[in-house]
């Protein structure tokens, strides 16, 4: 059952008394000159199409997996999403309104992630989802959103090999994670053989497609490749498999709680990332699983990602402090937290500049949006839905962060469908 309520009204056990001084300021940091409106426009000329906006209000969708396997990945990005409407509501809304936000739980569930979202248009006329995870529950969700002219801004750094009207993409695209994550292995690291290992559905088979192409177009070799389905926790026949090959990297792309059991099963096996022999590389654990998997069990593991908590930066800074003032000082941030944070900013940027919760003419203001303050540094919204932003290495430490090791020097262009990946 969805819960309809305002930010304010769904505050988490472990809250600070810090929260509402942190909302303020780091609301002041972010928002932009549109947020000072000189009057509220009237709902008629915001809202032609039936959403649910009024004159003090607007409503929207927050759908994440807060049971199931996939759980322990996605309620950091419920968490991020609310926390962005409590600090766009403390500095005055979105066009002069309120945001309110109806959650559901698309339970680790493809065909309950579809039911949920198509409720959430239809009956609660919505004016943005924020939500997904898996690609599989983002494929589940599209057409939904695109027969009924909705807009998904979706936080999951995924395979690429999509563009759509209806969805913002504020996660990273294989070009920018994969094909970068294994340019700084060869470059960086001499890698020349890799053992390829994924959860088994759409996201992790199509990245290391384009994985492997990418392997052999530089000449080197894929030694090995294998799936297992989520919430898998078996996987000492594939660790004896990857000890036979003796790869240089394991480019790791499995996903959810079946993470906990591979990384320990992998130190129970005497596996010491720390030697690089071999080096893992992965592209799904962020600081939220190592919460779950264990500082201890990932040390020494290299991921590719755009975000780390641990950038030292004066907006990250500042988000990660209202973050723990929100949920906890014993909370993390992984990537596609930071990324969902990011959701909700992208949206109200393009309604103001839209002058309207239109989807239509929300969908012609969003390319060229500029969110200077975003914890991960700055990020511009491209003509193809996607963001351009930097790519990250970070090692993975006791502590459960990562020390980051390197980064693109500049924003690396988004290019969902690469010549010769498709």
């Amino acid at each position: 059952m969805g819960t309809t309520t305002t930010a304010a009204g769904r505050r988490p056990s472990g809250t600070r008394k810090g929260l509402r001084g942190s909302l303020w300021t780091l609301a002041a940091s972010v928002m932009l000159a549109s947020t000072a409106q000189a009057a509220v426009p009237p709902t008629p000329e915001v809202n032609t199409t039936g959403l649910a906006v009024t004159d003090d209000t607007v409503k929207v969708g927050i759908l994440h997996s807060i049971t199931g396997t996939m759980a322990i990945s996605e309620i950091g990005s419920v968490q991020a999403e609310k926390l962005a409407i409590d600090q766009i509501n403390a500095a005055g809304g979105v066009l002069g309104r309120k945001i309110e936000y109806v959650q559901e739980d698309g339970a680790s569930d493809w065909p309950t992630f579809a039911e949920k979202a198509r409720k959430l248009l239809r009956q609660d006329d919505v004016a943005a989802i924020f939500g997904c995870w898996t690609s599989a529950s983002r494929k589940a969700v599209l057409p939904v959103i695109e027969q009924y002219n909705g807009m998904l801004y979706y936080p999951t750094f995924y395979e690429g090999l999509e563009q759509s009207p209806n969805v913002i993409y504020t996660g990273q695209e294989a070009t920018q994670q994969i094909l970068a994550g294994i340019d700084w292995a060869v470059k960086t690291k001499g890698a020349k053989t890799f053992y390829l290992l994924g959860s088994d559905y759409i996201w992790p088979r199509t990245s290391n497609k384009i994985a492997r192409k990418h392997i052999d177009k530089l000449g080197l070799k894929v030694v090995g490749e294998e799936y297992y389905p989520l919430g898998h926790t078996q996987f000492n026949s594939v660790i004896n498999k990857i000890k036979l090959k003796k790869p240089d990297v394991i480019f790791a792309s499995v996903v959810g709680g079946s993470n906990v059991a591979f990384y320990k099963q992998m130190k129970a096996a005497g596996v010491d990332f720390t030697d690089e022999k071999p080096l893992l590389l992965t592209i799904s654990v962020t600081e939220d699983e190592i919460r779950g998997i264990g500082g201890e069990n990932v040390n020494g593991i290299y991921a590719s990602m755009k975000y780390f908590q641990s950038l030292d930066n004066p907006n990250n800074q500042d988000f990660v402090k209202a973050f723990k003032a929100a949920y906890g000082d014993d909370m993390v941030i992984g990537d596609v937290t930071q990324a969902a944070y990011l959701g909700p900013w992208l949206w109200k940027m393009a309604v103001e500049k839209a002058g309207s919760f239109d989807i239509d003419k929300i969908r012609e203001a969003s390319p060229g949006i500029e969110f200077t303050k975003a914890p991960e540094g700055y990020v511009r919204i491209h003509e193809n839905h996607h963001l351009w932003s930097k790519t990250r290495i970070g090692q993975a430490q006791t502590d459960g962060q990562y020390k980051v090791v390197y980064e693109t020097p500049e924003l690396m262009e988004p290019d969902p469908f690469p010549e010769g990946y498709q």
